[in-house]
């Protein structure tokens, strides 16, 4: 990881959790040994943002699952950026790959919501990542490359400061697979050369770009000591105290 990019690594809960084994989380966040180095947020379901908020130290971010593109209107089941900030709340992520091969949202919709979100104030991540059978055919750069340019063609230049991308590859996701470090580092260079090229160097300069994908404390000191790999998006690990051997796996 560069030096002026500070290390972010987020905790998805995914549709995990209630009231108890939340409060065990904010548990050991709040009395153990965070890392100044890193910046720490943490994305409980909708329904327990403003509880797991009003119970975090303000030094740990609350991020919301996902959103809409507009501000409030006739969207059941949906919320809004400005629902998130309501309770407290500053980040959202966006085009996991769960929405997208789960819940069959597009590249593009996934653009207009992080442009939407970003508008509104808050901050995302976004991610992007193959599946194996693109992987395997080759198309990694490919893929990536199209869903980036999605997400890019909505992030004006002032914004870029509030924008992290995760890339996942999807066939490593809850599966216990874990792309190596050497893996992980080439599509996050490739990522950081694309976005000097199509965006601008000092926007691919100073972009987090953090990696997600079965990602543990056994594995993450060696995806961290990568130059192009700027923290992780941590799913199922985050749900137990290892995640603050992760959260601490740059010093």
């Amino acid at each position: 990881m560069a030096n002026q990019r500070k290390f972010f690594v987020g905790g998805n809960w995914k549709m995990n959790g209630n009231k108890s084994s939340i409060d065990v989380i904010v548990q050991f966040l709040n009395e153990g040994e965070l890392s100044s180095d890193t910046e720490v947020v943490v994305s409980p379901p909708t329904i327990y943002l403003d509880y797991t908020r009003q119970k975090l130290d303000e030094k740990v971010g609350v991020a919301a699952q996902n959103c809409y593109k507009v501000e409030k209107g006739a969207f059941t089941g949906d919320i809004s950026p400005a629902m998130i900030q309501d309770v407290g709340c500053a980040w959202v992520i966006l085009g996991h790959s769960e929405r997208r091969n789960v819940f069959g949202e597009s590249d593009a919709l996934i653009g207009e919501k992080v442009g939407h979100a970003l508008g509104a104030g808050l901050n995302v991540i976004a991610c992007i990542g193959e599946k194996l059978e693109e992987r395997e055919a080759g198309s990694t750069a490919d893929v990536v490359f199209r869903q980036t340019k999605a997400i890019c063609s909505n992030v004006s230049v002032n914004d870029w400061s509030k924008v992290v991308i995760a890339y996942e590859p999807v066939w490593a996701i809850g599966t216990g697979k874990t792309a190596s470090p050497e893996q992980a580092q080439e599509v996050h260079q490739q990522l950081r050369d694309w976005l000097k090229e199509n965006v601008s160097p000092a926007v691919g300069e100073s972009t987090r770009i953090i990696y997600g994908g079965s990602v543990n404390e056994g594995n993450c000191r060696d995806l961290a000591s990568k130059p192009d790999i700027d923290g992780f998006l941590v799913g199922g690990a985050s749900l137990k105290q290892e995640f603050v051997q992760i959260i601490n796996a740059c010093v």
